[in-house]
């Protein structure tokens, strides 16, 4: 079966329309330090508001525990929406209370309000299937119609994602549609050479795409906290840095796959040592193989891949056709361990091809670092719904789509 698009839903002039977005912007002190999910909600909404149709935003925002927590409110995400479409977007104080019932009822074609994040509701992201339906049912009350542009969620079993669309007419939005579009480019008909830059914390959370990539691609880069499981699967030590000590051996069977199967598994060959886990830590620049014969000895961390790394990484980058790249390649947060990542970014940019950067951490690195979104390929707005997508696993939240 394919996606069910809007124009599967016909004339939407008048109906009251629910779109699913995902506005989980992060947020510093109440104040948005990233509007790039609510940007690439725009085109869906602008389209079904030209057509006249009366819009109910839904989206979650942090992870509160069922019940109204202020500092998860929708209500930056809700006013930055209305600024961005300069129309009004009020904001519902609840999810399908007496505030919701009102605004919605008083909608007038070519309106649009947010309901407040659905995570306050105990029924979005319950294990109870009954519950969850329960609470589906509720916002289905709503509406004449559904619209699925959250690609950041497509992954979960949520009331709003999964069970939702089977109570009402439902197709994805142009997000979506768009999202599948260029992930689908990274699995059916690459064009080569085609390398994953792979980063991020931890190991665990990138084995499903490792196993499942293997086959297809032709190198794998690895930086970021998950480097460091890597090295001490070849035996090296790792000092103080992150280590997933139970991963070991399931890294040594990766590495051994990707020789027979002549794909580059790429790592490091030299790293940023620091002191300790802070902006302004003393450190220095080692070989791979030798972290802890630092100055900082056994208790040094490794926080960024080095220089000759980031040139070696970058050289693999731009001699490729098609490049995914998830997870920064070091702290990038802090300035003096963010040239691993800024390095590969700048390298992306140069792609005579398709370059995609994964979502997550990896496109608010690009936007902190001064990248502008037009210089890649893509930027995904979903970094876990990403990743599930390239180790072929089933997403509830397409599946419903016809997908």
């Amino acid at each position: 079966m394919a996606l069910r698009t809007i124009e599967s839903l016909g004339s939407l002039t008048g109906k009251k329309v629910i779109v699913r977005c995902d506005l989980n912007v992060p947020l510093k002190e109440g104040v948005i330090t990233d509007d790039g999910r609510i940007r690439a909600s725009l085109g869906t909404l602008r389209l079904l508001l030209d057509q006249g149709a009366q819009v109910i935003v839904i989206s979650h925002l942090g992870r509160p525990k069922g019940a109204p927590e202020p500092q998860y409110s929708l209500a930056p995400a809700a006013s930055r929406l209305g600024e961005l479409l300069e129309i009004d977007a009020p904001l519902a104080a609840d999810t399908v209370g007496e505030d919701a019932q009102r605004l919605v009822g008083g909608l007038e074609d070519g309106q649009l309000v947010v309901l407040e994040n659905l995570r306050f509701n105990p029924g979005e992201t319950s294990k109870d299937d009954a519950e969850r339906r329960a609470f589906a049912e509720q916002l289905a009350s709503f509406a004449d119609a559904f619209v699925s542009d959250g690609f950041g969620v497509v992954h979960r079993k949520q009331a709003s994602v999964y069970d939702l669309p089977q109570l009402v007419p439902s197709a994805a939005g142009l997000l979506v549609a768009n999202e599948l579009e260029v992930l689908e480019r990274l699995t059916s008909a690459v064009e080569r050479p085609y390398s994953v830059v792979l980063g991020g914390s931890k190991v665990s959370d990138k084995l499903g795409v490792i196993e499942h990539l293997l086959p297809r691609v032709d190198s794998i880069l690895i930086g970021g906290g998950m480097l460091f499981t890597f090295l001490a699967a070849q035996g090296h030590k790792v000092g103080s840095s992150l280590l997933e000590s139970d991963q070991l051996d399931t890294v040594r069977g990766y590495l051994a796959d990707a020789e027979q199967r002549g794909v580059s598994i790429v790592l490091p060959s030299d790293v940023v040592v620091a002191a300790s886990f802070s902006a302004h830590a003393e450190h220095e620049v080692v070989p791979a193989d030798g972290i802890e014969d630092s100055r900082f000895g056994a208790s040094g961390i490794g926080l960024d891949i080095g220089p000759e790394t980031a040139k070696a990484f970058a050289s693999v980058i731009r001699d490729s056709k098609t490049v995914f790249w998830n997870g920064p390649m070091g702290v990038f947060e802090f300035a003096a361990f963010a040239e691993g990542t800024r390095s590969v970014a700048d390298a992306l940019t140069d792609v005579d091809g398709l370059s995609v950067v994964g979502g997550g951490d990896s496109a608010a690195a690009v936007r902190t670092l001064g990248f502008a979104d037009d210089r890649f390929g893509h930027i995904s707005t979903g970094g876990g719904a990403s990743l599930e997508f390239l180790e072929g696993k089933q997403l509830p939240g397409l599946q419903v789509l016809g997908w």
